[in-house]
């Protein structure tokens, strides 16, 4: 018998201790931090007391969380849904049905006539894929966890014709960055355009954002590309982030990219980083996962995105 209830940010501590032990029985350790679920908890657009729930048992021990949230205002709702290893299977069905029905309302409250609801589930679950085939949902998309280990000194790259460095300090740099991400992820698996306010807040709220490693590139002036790095993996794993990776379409084919990926791995190793950390969706449109490749990193986790249109 399960107890449901809506939750608030002082439950990250008991969250977090609940998906680290789905995450360990899957994968074989946590793959989220405290910080990652207070992080969730706070995330601007996510209403605490309609688009999560938790779940325990006669005793008080949480055995589920189970959340919806929208992306941007489009049709996209991001859901997930984690229950404690050995939890009966009708608590799975009960916080499927309830994410599933508040990703239509979230719909609704916006006028589209229907939602597309996507969940990640990491590749080595079979149990849960197979679920949420049950559940009528169909493979969309793989990302890939990719990593390059460093091993200091790593040299920077050199410069490349009229380029120029700017960090995301200032609020000009922010809006030309916000710009390039924008038109550089149009055509990219579950893209949503969202304004700067909603972009910025977004980032502004999440304990490891910095402002620093945000690299905006111009060519001649011209904003060109954006590599957003941030400490989402500093704390278990010693390693830098890029959150975002992107370039203007009028510039690509000139080598920005790896000139970025290469900028922010010396940039990881000068900070005392073991490594750096990206996703890459399997199926981008641009050949990203081949230049992550090349740059000498490797894949380490895949999870696999399912969607459902309701």
């Amino acid at each position: 018998m399960h107890t449901f209830s809506r939750p608030r940010v002082d439950d990250a501590a008991a969250i977090h201790e609940l998906v680290a032990a789905y995450d360990t029985e899957i994968i074989g350790s946590p793959d989220m931090t405290p910080e990652d679920v207070a992080d969730e908890l706070s995330e601007p657009g996510f209403d605490l007391d309609r688009d999560g729930w938790l779940a325990r048992d006669e005793t008080g021990r949480l055995t589920g969380w189970a959340w919806a949230c929208r992306v941007g205002d489009g049709d996209l709702v991001n859901i997930e849904v984690v229950t404690r290893p050995g939890t009966d299977g009708g608590l799975q069905d009960e916080l499927w049905r309830l994410v599933t029905a508040r990703a239509r309302e979230l719909g609704n409250e916006r006028g589209h006539d229907g939602v597309t609801v996507d969940i990640g589930v990491y590749r080595e679950d079979q149990a849960k894929q197979s679920y949420a085939k049950g559940q009528g949902f169909e493979p969309g998309t793989s990302f890939h966890r990719m990593r390059a280990d460093h091993t200091p000194p790593v040299e920077p790259p050199a410069p490349l014709p009229g380029l120029t460095l700017h960090t995301g300090e200032d609020e000009e740099t922010r809006r030309a960055a916000h710009g390039v991400h924008q038109i550089g992820f149009a055509e990219h698996f579950g893209f949503v355009p969202v304004d700067y306010d909603h972009w910025y807040e977004r980032r502004q709220a999440m304990s490891i954002t910095d402002w620093s490693q945000l690299t905006l590139a111009r060519i001649d002036g011209e904003p060109a590309g954006v590599l957003f790095g941030n400490n989402q993996f500093v704390s278990d794993e010693n390693c830098g982030y890029v959150a975002t990776l992107a370039v203007h379409p009028g510039f690509r084919g000139r080598g920005l990219g790896r000139f970025l990926l290469r900028h922010a791995f010396a940039a990881d190793a000068a900070r005392g980083r073991t490594g750096t950390i990206l996703h890459v969706d399997s199926n981008n449109t641009t050949p990203a996962l081949g230049l992550y490749e090349s740059a000498g990193m490797r894949r380490v986790l895949a999870i696999d995105v399912w969607r459902r249109r309701l």
